[in-house]
């Protein structure tokens, strides 16, 4: 029977279909390994240098104010690779192309526009910045400078996030309209020193991966206002509220995120993202899920992935730059696209402490006192 004009094609779930198979997984540039240095050698940064190691990433330099720490990490993955104090001596070799910038918040602004300055492509650790306007200006510098400028935004390609981006972009399910993700484990186990000090842990900390991919998701839908809250889950023993939620109005859609990290029983994540022609279902360990549902006219189909968040993640943010510059554009984990995330997370911060909706894009700067290990 022929199909109305207006009719739309509905899934039927009994109906097994094949996922499409699509490119979720890390790359590299073909022609070319430029060399990499890295400034900040703390603890994140050795999933940033395994990543490397593993994929033949060219490491040259490694600099830290804490010398010990940046010989550490030479010894571990780049026994090769100088080491350095000073970032601006460092930033005097010839052989460096691409400065991967691991350091806190508070003093990145400053280095990422130093290496830019000096005409090499950055990448720049999630968040990026704490003021939009900071960001745009650093936008701004590349763009003049004539380089790239990318934000490790890891979760992007995490397996399961990255087949439903790339399901997305590919159009298999229609226009989305709709993201619900929601997190539920026991993050008071991994809460120790500054951590504990840190109010908004979880909304800035945790879920900035969270804002990130509701952002990818939605595709062009334009955010309106965000609403969130926070409280305090029964028996925890860490100062920030482990209880938060978060309702993000889109034109012609919405998006919800609920993190209940005070879970003692089990770690779930789930993730549903709904198109007119389709939809999405990953639900597994958090970061950690290992298959996609996709349910479309065609039928319902289950991807199985290969992989993990880290440290695949961190392999794809900076196999993105390098792929960017070698073929000569704009890397899709860009500053610019990332400035919509942070507009995401800076908007439900602000709700959450003020109990009143917020406009995207009216909070340019992520509310500190809070964002930031109270004081002893």
């Amino acid at each position: 029977m022929a199909r109305k004009p207006n009719q739309e094609l509905k899934t039927d779930p009994t109906r097994a279909a094949t996922a499409p198979n699509l490119p979720y997984q890390p790359r590299l540039p073909r022609r070319s390994r430029p060399g990499i240095a890295l400034i900040g050698c703390g603890n994140i940064s050795s999933s940033h240098l395994r990543a490397y190691s593993q994929r033949g990433v060219r490491v040259v330099a490694l600099c830290d104010l804490d010398l010990s720490r940046a010989r550490k990490r030479q010894k571990e993955f780049f026994p090769e690779a100088a080491v350095y104090e000073d970032y601006r001596e460092m930033l005097r070799r010839d052989d460096v192309e691409v400065v991967d910038i691991a350091t806190h918040p508070k003093e990145r602004a400053a280095l990422i526009a130093a290496a830019l300055r000096t005409g090499r492509h950055v990448l720049s650790q999630k968040p990026f910045v704490v003021d939009l306007d900071i960001g745009e200006r650093l936008a701004d510098l590349a763009d003049t400078r004539g380089v790239r400028l990318a934000v490790n935004q890891n979760g992007r390609w995490a397996p399961y996030f990255s087949y439903m981006r790339q399901a997305v972009d590919a159009g298999l399910i229609g226009d989305t309209y709709a993201v619900h993700l929601d997190c539920h484990w026991d993050h008071e186990v991994a809460i120790s020193g500054g951590f504990n000090r840190l109010y908004h842990l979880v909304l800035y900390d945790f879920a900035i991966h969270w804002f990130d991919m509701v952002h990818c998701l939605m595709g062009r839908r334009k955010p309106t206002e965000a609403r969130a809250t926070l409280a305090r889950s029964p028996g925890q023993k860490a100062w920030p509220p482990l209880l938060a939620e978060v309702l993000l109005g889109f034109e012609g859609g919405q998006a919800s995120l609920v993190f209940d990290a005070c879970t003692r029983q089990r770690s779930v994540e789930t993730a549903t993202v709904i198109g007119t022609a389709g939809m999405l279902r990953s639900v597994g360990e958090v970061c950690n899920a290992t298959s996609v549902e996709v349910s479309t006219a065609q039928g319902v189909g289950m991807a199985r992935l290969k992989g993990t968040w880290f440290p695949d993640g961190f392999a794809g943010t900076m196999g993105e730059l390098l792929c960017a510059i070698d073929e000569g554009r704009a890397p899709r984990n860009g500053a610019r696209d990332n400035l919509e995330s942070l507009a995401l997370c800076f908007a439900a911060i602000a709700s959450a402490d003020s109990g009143e909706a917020k406009r995207v894009g009216s909070v340019r700067k992520l509310p500190l006192a809070r964002c930031t290990p109270r004081p002893e």
